[in-house]
């Protein structure tokens, strides 16, 4: 069974596509295809099958990726289906664990930015309302915490 990673910010059109498919193009690189597979979703209904934002689309394409995938809306059934849960802000986690008011799943839910290493931002800011500077930072400190949570996934699910 592969591990499932699930990235989530508002919109699901650009932090959340923008990790799933930098931390997709990781694991490609790593060969780790088959044991990691990931998806993203926002936690509003704004833009559901929707592409990722054009802007955002420039900014990861300057890196060599290309972002793919449509939008989608968080759902109670990502607690259960998903190993990992990442928010890109307190907010976004806050409105996922508002979906477990037990409690089940809060283990799985992580933010973003706790494994960035280079990065000292606590959260990833959302670039939508601002200029290209913002996407490409958020396209730099995406880099730097799915380096660091492909290093942490390899280690807890043992797969080198």
């Amino acid at each position: 069974m592969p591990c499932k990673l699930l990235f989530v910010c508002l919109g699901n059109i650009c932090r959340s596509p923008s990790a799933e498919n930098i931390m997709n193009h990781l694991i490609e690189q790593a060969d780790l295809s088959e044991s990691i597979v990931c998806d993203s979703a926002g936690t509003s209904s704004y833009h559901i099958g929707s592409a990722p934002d054009r802007r955002m689309s420039a900014a990861a394409k300057s890196k060599g990726i290309i972002l793919k995938g449509q939008a989608r809306q968080f759902q109670r059934s990502d607690l259960e289906t998903f190993d990992l849960i990442l928010a890109m802000d307190r907010d976004n986690y806050q409105n996922i664990l508002f979906l477990d008011p037990q409690g089940k799943y809060q283990d799985k839910v992580k933010l973003m930015c706790d494994f960035a290493s280079h990065h000292r931002e606590r959260e990833v800011p959302d670039p939508y309302y601002g200029g290209t500077e913002g996407f490409n930072q958020v396209i730099d400190l995406l880099l730097d915490a799915c380096e660091g949570l492909l290093q942490k996934v390899v280690r807890t699910y043992d797969l080198r």
